[in-house]
């Protein structure tokens, strides 16, 4: 069976990285943006990092580009707004397609887990899926979906055993 494990990226920097390093731990996977109405999430994404992060928690950020050309920037770009804007802490990943055929496999696997409103499809900025520690996909949120609301169901997550 496929768990988050089994997937590797690029960091916003360059460098690989596999996620096992994130095994038995839980994870809340975003597709982020810079110019988007919902920014500003970047602030809550980074309050449950604060929150939870020494708990077994870790936010795993995704720019897209993909939804009405919002984070047209580089990964150097990206990764300066985010430090200056919003402080971001958790690891944050190099530009991705989260749709189509060049989707990032990590995001062709997430979206075949927990489908949404539309199919399989993200259908914007800012859709998040929280990730046990068993690596399986737990729950998919919409963007519109702040991250604060969701603090309950990754306590809930954290009280789990690994």
């Amino acid at each position: 069976m496929t768990t988050i494990t089994d997937f590797s990226a690029t960091r916003i920097d360059g460098t690989e990285q596999s996620l096992t390093d994130y095994a038995g731990q839980v994870t809340l996977v975003v597709n982020t943006a810079s110019k988007c109405g919902f920014t500003p999430q970047f602030a809550g994404l980074e309050q449950l990092q604060q929150t939870y992060g020494s708990q077994g928690f870790t936010v795993l950020g995704f720019p897209c580009n993909q939804f009405a050309n919002q984070d047209p920037g580089s990964n150097d770009e990206i990764g300066a707004f985010c430090q200056r804007k919003y402080d971001v802490t958790f690891p944050m990943f190099a530009k991705v397609d989260v749709n189509g055929s060049k989707a990032h496999p990590l995001y062709k696997w997430l979206r075949a887990e927990k489908g949404g409103r539309l199919g399989s499809a993200i259908k914007w900025n800012f859709t998040k899926f929280l990730v046990g520690r068993d690596g399986n996909v737990i729950k998919r949120y919409g963007s519109s979906t702040k991250p604060e609301e969701i603090a309950a169901d990754i306590e809930a997550e954290l009280a789990k055993l690994a």
